[in-house]
């Protein structure tokens, strides 16, 4: 059965010829590379970074990107750790629950907990929900700007990340129930 007259219009996507500053061809396609990088490179020429027309093309662009993501990095660990004082601070409703136990000797303790709650409706929890928002498209941005497997760029976001987290989480309070019996 000759399939000659059938035409392939599945074309797998290519990046316009982009090489990635890895010198060369991709699997010998004359230039343009099938589909995406999928290894980690150092380049900084033809680094497309997350939109079409965002291309680095030299060192100086390239230094820019890493400071650009770097500092995201860092805003979104200060996001994350300035929604949870946020949210401490927006909480109303404290309530403390008190539940009998069976003590090991057939008595029974009882045992409190604190339960704080927050309104749907307040102004809190609207900030917390357009914050949750930002710092969901932030976490975005940052992943897709990993995916570019650039290694610079990668460097950038884990280093951004972890400064980041050096800068606020020391803040972080952490709170250890001392009648918790699953630590």
């Amino acid at each position: 059965m000759d399939h000659s007259h059938h035409h392939n219009t599945m074309a797998p996507p290519t990046t316009g010829g982009h090489d990635h500053g890895g010198g060369g061809t991709e699997g010998g396609h004359g230039g343009h590379m099938m589909g995406m990088v999928m290894t980690f490179y150092f380049g900084y020429e033809n680094v497309e970074l997350l939109f079409t027309g965002l291309l680095i093309n030299s060192v100086g662009e390239m230094v820019a990107a890493c400071i650009g993501v770097f500092l995201l990095a860092v805003l979104y660990e200060g996001l994350k750790i300035g929604r949870e004082a946020l949210l401490r601070r927006s909480q109303v409703n404290v309530r403390y629950n008190s539940m009998p136990l069976p003590g090991a000797d057939g008595t029974m303790l009882m045992e409190t907990h604190k339960t704080v709650g927050q309104r749907m409706l307040s102004p809190g929890h609207f900030m917390q929900t357009l914050l949750h928002i930002i710092q969901v498209v932030i976490s975005y941005i940052l992943m897709l700007v990993f995916m570019t497997y650039n290694a610079y760029l990668c460097i950038a976001t884990a280093l951004g990340a972890g400064m980041g987290y050096f800068l606020f989480s020391w803040r972080k309070a952490v709170v250890v129930d001392i009648t918790e019996h699953c630590h």
